[in-house]
């Protein structure tokens, strides 16, 4: 007998998981949890075979029909051949959405034409092929978005995103980074990355009947791991204390002028022009990387002079204030909770996922909207945010995250058609998800010297804040209160401020000197960094008072500055 994918097949062997036969057949399956069940990533279907695994495990008790983690499906018997195929679905994604040039942008690319030539930065690199395209990239940890733009016209001509290929390294940075580290083979992630950016380039460009030759630009804002990997720089010292990329190494040792990057799509890979560059954004310091730039770029963030704050929330959340002239920075590693991670019923956006949910007395699902409109299969970010909500909101959860008096059995049943359930571990492991968000904000907004309500405007960035309800996010403190009518929702800000840098060069040494000012705050340096990280896995608001931080957590200490 056999175990096979897509007609590969290898002898069947008991005693052996899925997992064991998906690296044999060099099948990419995501996983964060070394393998445990605790991650929920390593979904498989079984399209054949199912009666020769061993029973579900506890871990795999939320999957229904075909589904198994292939890390828990253990072989038991060769009564029938196995095959199996990863779990393929596209998420919700956001994208850009703005086609045109804002007429009141700059368009001054680095590219350009002078008759039948092709000029980079003054530079002859081609002659006139019919167009001048560039591409602007927004390589997240979970999602990409690629935007195909015209660098004469400065109109967007195709758009396509689709979920980052190399979750097969974990759901999150420091996943990646142990993966790169010995657990998988050199420079697979990076491949994993190049290949999917290349073949949605030849998608672009082939549906205007093009070709990747007149592809002369790469734009990329990603988080500091992410870029480092794309760009084939080894990533281990962002994993390590001080939790620097190499690049911010050199540049603080004077080796470079900026933390920015440049180079040939040819050496890196990437379908272009043979002549084409890659330019990576430059990173603020530590996992405060390229992406959140790209976000101040798109916000012009403190060039009213107000004070306002920029949240990006994902698995690693990024936050940035504007306060009397100054910016200050962190990184706050979330984790996957919130994306589906380490919940019982989480799931990323789907279709199928709660988006929105409304709760009865008995704590039951009330009404409830699914993405798509499809059967519910689980509940994503937005929904797990609304559930929370409505548990403190109807008192059948304290604060604590204990369900009230009439709900010692450790569970909710959410959505009993479904099966859907809801639990105490669930709640723990959004707590600490969400308390990571809330000391971000939290010391970031103490060391300025800003309570919640004196932010003129707060910025949330990002697919998942998209489709947040901003009053429930306050008031379990995902968010801070910030009064609602100053809460803007920027959407996909990074792919935005990619594009803003690939039609005007200006802008480059702009967001270059950007990243040098900023303030970059190390959360776990902070004397009280416990107390505040308990504080904030409580399901209840951020005060508006904030409590003075210790005497060495003062602004000025100089463990707490970048520059």
């Amino acid at each position: 007998m056999t175990v096979s994918h897509l007609g590969t097949t290898r002898k069947l062997r008991i005693g052996r998981t899925i997992f064991d036969y998906a690296d044999e057949l060099s099948v990419e399956v995501p996983t964060s949890c070394l393998r445990t069940g605790r991650c929920h990533e390593c979904v498989v279907e079984i399209t054949g075979g199912m009666e020769s695994l061993a029973p579900r495990t506890e871990p795999e008790s939320f999957l229904r029909g075909s589904f198994r983690l292939a890390c828990q499906a253990r072989i038991v018997s060769d009564a029938r051949p196995i095959s199996f195929e990863p779990l393929r679905r596209r998420p919700r994604i956001l994208e850009s959405g703005r086609r045109r040039p804002d007429p009141d942008e700059r368009l001054d690319p680095m590219v350009i034409r002078t008759g039948d030539q092709v000029r980079y930065a003054g530079e002859v690199i081609d002659t006139y092929r019919g167009a001048i395209l560039g591409v602007a990239v927004d390589l997240g940890t979970t999602t990409v978005v690629l935007e195909l733009v015209d660098l004469e016209s400065g109109e967007t001509v195709a758009v396509t995103s689709f979920e980052n290929p190399q979750q097969f390294g974990g759901s999150d940075v420091m996943n990646r980074i142990s993966y790169e580290a010995g657990r998988g083979v050199a420079g697979e992630l990076r491949n994993a990355a190049v290949a999917a950016i290349g073949q949605g380039v030849r998608e672009m460009v082939g549906h205007l009947g093009k070709r990747p030759p007149h592809v002369y630009e790469i734009v990329v804002a990603a988080n500091s791991t992410m870029r480092d990997i794309l760009f084939g720089i080894d990533v281990q010292s962002i994993g390590q204390k001080p939790y620097k990329s190499l690049i911010e190494h050199e540049y603080l040792d004077g080796r470079r002028p900026h933390t920015a990057l440049l180079a040939l799509s040819r050496d890196l890979g990437l379908r272009a022009n043979r002549r084409a560059r890659v330019y990576g954004l430059p990173l603020i310091a530590s996992h405060v990387g390229a992406d959140a730039v790209a976000c101040l770029e798109t916000v012009r963030l403190g060039r009213t002079g107000e004070t306002e704050m920029l949240v990006d929330i994902g698995t690693n959340t990024e936050v940035v204030l504007h306060h009397q002239g100054r910016l200050y920075a962190a990184s706050c590693p979330a984790g996957p909770a919130f994306e589906g991670g380490l919940v019982t019923y989480g799931m990323r956006a789907y279709d199928g996922a709660i988006e929105s949910i409304r709760l009865d007395r008995d704590g039951s699902a009330g009404s409830y909207r699914t993405i798509g409109d499809a059967p519910a299969s689980g509940i994503c970010g937005s929904g797990l945010t609304d559930l929370l909500a409505e548990l403190r909101r109807l008192e059948l959860m304290t604060p604590l995250g204990v369900f009230t008096s009439d709900r010692k059995l450790g569970a909710i049943d959410l959505v009993p058609d479904r099966g859907i359930t809801f639990s105490r571990r669930d709640i723990g492991n959004l707590a600490q998800a969400k308390a990571a968000n809330y000391c971000g904000q939290f010391i970031v907004m103490r060391t300025a010297g800003v309570t919640p309500s004196g932010i003129d405007r707060l910025y949330l960035a990002g697919g998942f804040a998209n489709y947040l309800d901003v009053r429930n996010a306050i008031e379990i403190g995902l968010i801070a209160p910030v009064p609602e009518e100053r809460v803007v929702k920027v959407g996909n800000a990074s792919i935005e401020g990619a594009r803003a840098l690939l039609l005007d060069r200006t802008r480059r040494p702009r967001a270059e000197e950007l990243a040098k000012r900023v303030t970059h705050l190390e959360l776990e340096t902070t004397p009280d960094f416990f107390e505040i990280f308990v504080e904030g896995c409580q399901m209840k608001p951020m005060p508006d008072t904030l409590p003075p931080a210790p005497e060495s957590a003062s602004p000025a200490a100089p463990e707490l500055m970048m520059r």
